[in-house]
């Protein structure tokens, strides 16, 4: 069974809209996991535009595994440590992007990632690196440490000719060289089913589609059919 991770950021969007205390990004983290989800994803960014450290605090403490993505910078190093999450997933940042345009440029960026890898991993937090579909990428990940990949999925989902093979190649070099693999962005009912036979995938993060589709179904329904797809 593919483990359903649900991001919980947009939800936080909606609420700082107009700066109430509602709609609660944990209650909907709460009522996911009561429909089947099997993890909570949260990006607590440096503008903080829409988690925020108290949101993230209230996820670790929910009975269920928190993927806490971040950038790969001292501040959030610092968080991770102090919060231990069950998990990280290093992402590239830019305040002006709408959301994560890319993976992680793992080689470009090695000898800054190798010590903030070492330090979350001495803290006890599983470390998973977003990255594309690259095969060079992918091997640097693993002589990194890191023990889990994330694949951006978002060439795919919009539909770029010759993506979900490169996916399939990814996958296929994640499993010989010992990586654990997960995948996600821009996952929908109407395309997740290919991505979901991926050599090797352990788990799916889906977010934005979700939160959206539970304003015409609810949030219980929305999970339970993404999960009913994965499985």
């Amino acid at each position: 069974m593919i483990r359903l991770g649900i991001n919980v950021d947009h939800v936080a969007t909606l609420r700082n809209a107009r700066g109430e205390a509602y709609p609660d990004p944990v209650r909907a983290a709460e009522l996911a996991l009561q429909h089947g989800a099997d993890g909570i994803t949260a990006h607590l960014r440096e503008d903080r535009r829409h988690i925020r450290d108290e949101d993230v605090k209230q996820l670790r403490a929910l009975p269920a595994p928190l993927n806490f993505e971040m950038a790969v910078t001292d501040e959030m190093v610092a968080i991770a440590c102090d919060l231990k999450p069950h998990a990280c997933c290093l992402v590239p940042e830019r305040r002006a992007e709408l959301t994560t345009e890319g993976g992680l440029d793992v080689i470009g960026l090695r000898d800054h990632l190798a010590p903030h890898i070492t330090r979350l991993l001495q803290a006890g937090i599983r470390v998973s690196l977003f990255i594309d579909p690259e095969p060079e990428a992918i091997r640097t990940a693993a002589a990194l440490g890191a023990p889990v990949i994330e694949l951006h999925t978002g060439a795919y989902a919009a539909g770029k000719a010759g993506e979900l093979e490169r996916l399939h190649q990814a996958a296929r070099i994640a499993g010989e060289v010992g990586l654990e693999l997960h995948a996600g962005h821009g996952l929908t009912y109407e395309n997740v089913t290919p991505i979901t036979k991926l050599p090797h995938l352990k788990e799916l993060n889906i977010g934005h589609f979700l939160i959206g589709e539970a304003i015409f179904v609810g949030l219980g329904p929305s999970v339970r059919r993404m999960k009913d797809l994965l499985s």
